[in-house]
């Protein structure tokens, strides 16, 4: 999901979006949360809650489905192009719930043909059965959440599988689904360069479509943060992350985002939409949602905890929280998203997103290209390889 950033007085003092005066709608995509998990990693900030009961699986569909019958009206008649199963452990539902959703999906919305649908999976909670179930019902597109094919290196995370477990999970996710994401992570507690390395030559070896490798940050609110871990120093984790990348690269995958590296035509069509500005709706509790219309654009938010979503959701009050973005905001929230994209972006999405002419950011693009962070030239501005290493001090600019 993406993160929504708090909005500071002098950005709620300047107003909302209105009058930006969007030309067309943008693309739509679906996000659905699923906020159970086996066990809390203590590295987690997602809003996940450990199943110590029996999960309410009908009574959250239910929600779900009551959720997004009250959200059609805010995106009647756009077709969603992606959907999204995200959480928690949407492995932990059935295939049964999986099927029930999405037939709610397809009789509410004009769901786009051939539409990307994606559910998450640990390799602790799947099995032959629950795949071909999930295939059945509607999910094209498997994201397995590995992070290491090292017993050691998990047992230190935290996670519910080890590495045979992760490996066999791997495999038959290949077998079932055509699109496969493996989730890895690196500059892991202890972790040596070539442990790292290592979890990547598995990855690749496997060839799954598209790849993931997210650097572990220490988030606040997590055990990982209140009792940090031995981490490797900024020199190695930097080492890792050059090493995967040319190792990826010359496996033949495109590093296209941030932490994303895909076979050719294989992108995640869902989180491309995220970083292109796209428009989201999420459902389920603690999901965000950003929707546009022609005067404005808003972000909603439903309550975290799962009972108080349910009891909201079937009263007809999902949405817990909704705001307009202002205009100071939009400009951050764009760059936030675009500049991740390794290519960067043509400049005229920045209007067509936002509304607002790309001169309002003119001083930090300035600013930003003197410090060598992006390079802009043909209708492109695209971050450079500095601005790629130092994505957060680029984004700081955006925001002074």
């Amino acid at each position: 999901m993406i993160p929504i950033i708090p909005v500071n007085a002098a950005n709620a003092a300047a107003g909302p979006a209105r009058g930006a005066g969007l030309a067309a709608s943008p693309p739509l995509a679906l996000y659905i949360h699923i906020p159970w998990c086996v066990r809390k990693c203590p590295y987690c900030d997602f809003n996940s809650h450990e199943a110590r009961q029996e999960i309410p699986e009908q009574s959250y569909v239910d929600a779900l489905i009551a959720d997004l019958e009250q959200s059609v009206p805010k995106i009647w008649g756009r077709k969603i192009r992606s959907v999204f199963f995200g959480g928690g452990t949407p492995s932990l539902f059935s295939p049964e719930a999986i099927d029930r959703i999405l037939s709610q999906v397809r009789m509410l919305t004009p769901l786009e043909y051939e539409a990307e649908i994606t559910l998450e999976a640990n390799p602790g909670t799947v099995d032959a059965g629950h795949f071909r179930g999930y295939r059945d019902a509607g999910i094209n597109r498997l994201s397995l959440g590995i992070q290491s094919f090292d017993s050691r290196y998990l047992a230190a995370l935290g996670r519910i599988h080890d590495e045979k477990q992760a490996i066999a999970a791997a495999e038959l996710a290949l077998d079932v689904f055509e699109s496969v994401n493996l989730d890895v992570m690196y500059a892991l507690p202890q972790q040596t360069l070539q442990d790292a390395l290592s979890d990547a030559r598995r990855a690749v070896a496997l060839a799954p479509s598209h790849l993931s490798f997210y650097h572990l940050t220490l988030e606040p609110n997590t055990p990982f943060y209140r009792t940090p871990p031995s981490l490797p120093d900024d020199h190695t984790s930097a080492a890792m992350q050059a090493e995967i990348e040319n190792l990826l690269a010359g496996h033949g995958y495109e590093h296209y985002e941030t932490s994303a590296f895909a076979q050719k035509g294989k992108r995640a069509r869902h989180n491309l939409n995220y970083w292109t500005f796209g428009d989201y709706l999420g459902i389920g509790a603690g999901a965000h949602s950003k929707l546009s219309y022609h005067d404005r654009i808003t972000r909603e938010s439903r309550h975290k905890h799962p009972n108080r979503y349910l009891e909201n959701a079937m009263r007809g009050e999902a949405a817990d929280q909704v705001r307009d973005i202002s205009r100071e905001e939009l400009g951050f929230e764009f760059m936030m998203n675009a500049l991740r994209l390794t290519e960067g972006f043509d400049t005229e999405l920045f209007q067509l997103r936002t509304g607002m002419p790309l001169s309002t950011v003119e001083p930090a693009l300035k600013t930003a290209k003197e410090k060598g962070l992006i390079e802009a030239g043909n209708n492109l501005i695209r971050p450079t390889l500095l601005g790629q290493r130092f994505l957060n001090e680029l984004l700081q600019i955006f925001l002074d």
